[in-house]
């Protein structure tokens, strides 16, 4: 099964702007791997969210 090309583009937008990693470095990553890369930076940030009462910022459910 082939990942939708927009789902590509939130997945890679979403871990390079929490982890500021470089684009050839998000490219280089399987789909199993950024998606739980995604899955993972949700987690932490609703985690932190959830520490300082503030609601997250992600309308995506991630």
């Amino acid at each position: 099964m082939t990942c939708p090309p927009d789902r590509v583009y939130e997945e890679i937008a979403y871990i390079s702007y929490h982890f500021h990693w470089r684009l050839a470095d998000v490219l280089d990553l399987e789909h199993a791997q950024r998606a739980r890369f995604v899955r993972e930076i949700a987690r932490l940030n609703e985690r932190i969210n959830g520490e300082s009462g503030e609601k997250g910022h992600d309308d995506r459910g991630w």
